[in-house]
């Protein structure tokens, strides 16, 4: 009797440490995943619209149109555009209201998103600044004439 108690409690033991280590690592991992600020930035462009949607959890979502192009594949171009998630419902509220506006805006980029948080692993923390979209010069200045005259 005396032989097998020593092994019950050294196989408790162990048994143990090892969950005990198994629930650290799996917490450091959610945290590093889902918690961990990975980088933080400032996009700007046009905002095309914010929305607040979803079917358990209701998260704003917006997409920022920003200037430029970029090739996806050779040959091929694409607008570039930043789609974010938006906790703050006051920030949600302002952004709403200036659809179609240039918009400078902070985020914080994680590895892993969250249902509650929003669909994207981006997520908005804060204006920066709201200006109105810049006229089109094209008709203004006399280019489209020109263009239309040229071809």
């Amino acid at each position: 009797m005396n032989d097998l108690q020593p092994k019950k409690n050294r196989s408790k033991k162990t048994l143990r440490w090892f969950l005990f280590a198994l629930i650290l690592i799996l917490s450091i991992f959610v945290y590093v995943r889902y918690y961990y600020v990975y980088s933080t930035g400032v996009r700007a462009g046009e905002l095309n619209y914010l929305v607040h949607k979803g079917v358990i959890f209701k998260t704003y979502e917006g997409k920022l149109v920003q200037s430029g192009f970029r090739a996806d594949k050779p040959g091929g171009l694409q607008s570039n555009q930043f789609d974010f998630s938006v906790v703050d419902k006051e920030i949600a509220h302002q952004l709403m209201l200036s659809s179609g506006k240039n918009v400078q805006l902070q985020y914080r980029e994680y590895f892993g998103r969250l249902p509650w948080r929003g669909f994207t692993r981006f997520v908005v923390d804060s204006i920066i600044s709201i200006q109105d979209a810049a006229p089109n010069h094209s008709v203004e200045s006399g280019l489209m004439p020109y263009i239309l005259e040229s071809n």
